[in-house]
Order: C-alpha cells, then structure tokens, then sequence
C-alpha cells in the first residue's frame, strides 16, 4: 500500500487527524470564546473557622473556595454585602468583579483591613471556580509555572531553651525536612519590662532576645536558615539596636523590628544593618507596598495572600517588588485551602524565596493539617508541590472541618 491509499484507508483517516491541521483544528474548536463555559453565580456562602471560608455557587453546579485569614472579625457580614454584586454575575470576569467591589467599598473602608481580607476570599474563590471551570490550575491562568514545588519554612512553636518542649520542637523541624525556621523574640511579658506600654528594650530584654536567637542557632543545623520576628512592637531605637546585634547570627531575615505603618522608621532599621528586613503582613493591596519599596525599606516583602487582596493582587505586587529586586516570602497561617491557593501565585512569579507554616505545634494542629483537605497532608520534606488539578487544587474535608466550626456560625448557607 503506498502512502495515497493508506492516507485513504482507515489508519490514513486516523494519521489525518492526528496530524498538524488535526491537531491545530482541534484546538481551536476546543479553546474558542463561544466554547467558554457560560456561568451565572447563583449564591454566596460563608463558614468561619480559623479564617472566613467563602463558597461561590454557580447554575452549573461548579462551585468556587476561597479563604481570608486574620482581618476577618465580622467577615461573614461584609460579604454578604457583596452578594447582590456577584449573583448573576459571570464569575470568569475575576479581576472586573474584585475591582466593582473594591472600587464600590471606598467610603466603606476598601483601603485595608475588614474589607480588603473579606474580598481576598471572595477572589480567591472565583479563581478557583474560573480553574475547575476551565479545566486548568490557577497558576496556568496566572500565566503559567516557573516552579512546581513551594520551598516552606516552620514558624517555631519554640524560642526559649528554658522551654522543656523545646528539643522536641526542633527536633520535628528537623524531621519534618524544613530548610528554613522562624521563631518570634518579642515578649511583652518578660519580667525585666519596666513598663508594659512603652516598647522600648532595656538591657536585659535584649540579652533575653539575643538568647533565643543564639539557642535556635545553636540547636539547628547549620543548613537551616532561621528567621527571626519581632512582631513590630518595638521603637526605631531598639529595632536598629537588635538588628545590629543579631548580625553574626546572619538571619535569613529580621521581621517588622518596627511597627509597619511608618516606612520612614522602617527604612532607617534596614540602613542601619546587614541584618535582611521583612516586612508586609500587615499590609493590604499593591497601594500598602508601593512607598515601602519606592524608599528601599525592606529587603524582603512578607504580604499575606489571605488577606492582601488575594491571588492576582500578590502577583502584581510581587511584579512590583521584582523590578526593585526585592524577593516575596508570604506569611501565611492559612489551612491547607489558602496554603496550596498561595502557591499558584508563587509558582508563577520569578521572585518568590519561601513560604510560612504554621500548623506544627501544639500536636492537634499537625492532626487539623493532615485532615483538613481530601488530599490528605499536603506538606512533604519541607515543600509543597503545587496541584496540576483545575483551580487550587485541593477540596476541603467537610465532614471533619465542620467539627472545628467556631460557635454559633453557620456553615456554608446552613441556617
């Protein structure tokens, strides 16, 4: 059979559509714009557990989950009031839904805080819907992957070597395959305070700082990089002070040595050391890092995705921070939901350096983590693996979760 017949027989039908044309032809059919799904979002519902866990319903049965952490007392309220915005709506325009709800919020403080973390799960939970939509990972619609692995480091549930759990402590960072551990130093309650307002260090609390550093780096292997908090509650004085000191310890950063609010005081902490700076957990939208970075501020930025206005707002803003060269190390005290939804966004920038874990201690918080999604634990030799299922990924376990439902809220539309 020379090559005209085959083409013409059975097999050649199959080679025609598997070749270039085919394929090219095939492609279009399945990614043309009259092809999208078309979605209306139907409902809009709410759980509070640790953080504020929003479902976006739609009339096709697909559902988005979001997740706001931290600045969300009162959460439940605010996005019920965005729901006669949203229903209706086609929940794939993401970014024009977040900006009318942003744009619409300016006199009802759109700026930070309540606002921006209930609308950072609300976002969130549209990406997700747009990925299972779509058939495609959230990080694939952020523009693709540059990683498919998320470096993690463990924030400390130790400090003190006085502490009787401490070895035990180190000893799972260590077994748990973290490269990188941070443990906090201020203490508002040390007995040498001589005023419990006034947030400045005499000698021996800064003694007692400087022990914690020098206990963790002595206890750790020397290829554990350890970060260091301070929580921003102390003044420029000691921030520069404790900075200096702790430069032989050559931390992978020093947090908020100040309180974030004033770059001015922050900028002078960073000028005065070696140490690294991070800062930006408290901060919300690409609108609360932009002096931070203009005025060389910070070495590090730390926005929390959860809270800062979700997943395509810490891609612009870590956009931003890469053209000062100033990496992104998410705080994140999320549930494995917002965790692996951090990811997407980590994956698909180039400056991304580590991500926050927070679930190691006490042990009922490690046995939340592992149970929390259907995936069981997400978490494997100090990194994640960022999901190549549609949207984030994961899917919450809710016949366990609804255990850990705070009192008196509602889950998910249920009176």
């Amino acid at each position: 059979m020379n090559r005209r017949e085959w083409i013409r027989s059975g097999s050649g039908a199959l080679a025609g559509l598997l070749s270039f044309s085919g394929l090219s032809a095939a492609v279009q059919n399945s990614v043309s714009p009259y092809r999208r799904p078309r979605l209306k979002i139907t409902d809009v519902q709410t759980a509070m557990i640790r953080g504020l866990h929003v479902r976006i319903h739609t009339d096709q049965g697909i559902f988005g989950h979001g997740e706001g952490v931290d600045a969300v007392s009162g959460g439940t309220g605010i996005v019920a009031g965005f729901r006669a915005a949203l229903v209706g709506q086609d929940p794939l325009h993401v970014e024009a839904l977040f900006e009318r709800l942003r744009t619409s919020g300016i006199f009802a403080g759109a700026q930070a805080g309540q606002y921006v973390a209930a609308l950072t799960a609300v976002e969130i939970a549209l990406w997700d819907l747009a990925g299972k939509a779509v058939g495609l990972p959230i990080y694939q619609l952020l523009g693709g992957r540059m990683r498919d692995r998320i470096r993690i480091y463990c924030d400390s549930g130790t400090d003190n070597r006085n502490d009787p759990r401490a070895r035990e402590f180190i000893a799972q960072i260590i077994q748990l395959g973290f490269t990188a551990a941070k443990i906090d130093i201020d203490n508002g309650s040390d007995p040498a305070r001589f005023d419990r307002v006034n947030w400045t260090a005499n000698n021996a609390e800064i003694e007692h700082m400087i022990d914690k550093v020098a206990f963790m780096r002595e206890s750790l292997p020397k290829e554990i990089d350890l970060a260091v908090d301070m929580h921003g509650r102390y003044d420029a004085g000691t921030g520069k002070r404790m900075a200096r000191e702790l430069e032989p310890f050559k931390l992978l950063w020093l947090e908020e040595p100040v309180p974030p609010e004033n770059v001015d005081a922050m900028r002078d902490v960073r000028q005065s050391t070696h140490t690294p700076i991070c800062c930006g957990e408290n901060l919300f939208l690409r609108h609360g890092f932009r002096e931070l970075l203009e005025k060389r501020a910070v070495d590090i930025i730390m926005p929390d995705i959860q809270k800062c206005g979700g997943l395509a707002e810490a891609k612009k803003i870590a956009d931003m921070a890469h053209t000062y060269y100033v990496p992104m190390a998410p705080h994140c005290q999320a549930s494995p939901v917002g965790t692996m939804a951090s990811c997407h966004v980590l994956a698909s920038i180039p400056n991304c350096l580590v991500l926050e874990w927070h679930w190691g201690h006490p042990a009922e918080r490690m046995a939340e983590w592992k149970q929390y999604v259907k995936e069981g634990d997400i978490l494997q030799k100090g990194y994640i693996a960022v999901s190549d299922a549609p949207g984030i990924g994961v899917e919450m376990n809710d016949e366990y979760v609804r255990k850990l439902l705070r009192p008196g809220a509602a889950w998910f539309g249920e009176k």
